[in-house]
């Protein structure tokens, strides 16, 4: 059974950075996609970013050049370090993980069946 726990968020004032965690149990996956999405209220989760298990990364128009997608395979272990927050930045991040390479639909949130339980994110500005 595959696990996914996310921590790190939390409150900062705009321009401050945050590095949200997501440890991985339970997933056998030789070829996998993790990603990181994240949800405001009132609003639909999107894709912010995601890596494949050959460490290619994605990333939503709206964090490149401020967030880093990155993995520790030995923890199994995924991170994403976000910087310059902006107040739209916030809402709650979940980390999820399919089979099989990101490719261009990697920000589909209907094709990844494990999720963790999210983690809050709040920047004020």
């Amino acid at each position: 059974q595959v696990q996914l726990v996310e921590s790190g968020g939390g409150s900062v004032q705009a321009g401050g950075s945050l590095r949200l965690s997501c440890a991985a149990s339970g997933y056998t996956y030789s070829s996998y996609c993790m990603g990181w999405f994240r949800q405001a209220p009132g609003k639909e989760r999107e894709g912010v970013a995601a890596i494949d298990s050959d460490g290619s990364t994605s990333y939503a128009d709206s964090v490149k050049g401020r967030f880093t997608i990155s993995k520790d395979n030995a923890k199994n272990t995924f991170y994403l370090q976000m910087n310059d927050l902006k107040p739209e930045d916030t809402g709650t991040y979940f980390c999820a993980i399919r089979t099989g390479a990101c490719g261009d639909a990697w920000a589909l949130n209907s094709r990844y069946p494990d999720w963790g339980q999210g983690t809050q994110v709040t920047v004020s500005s």
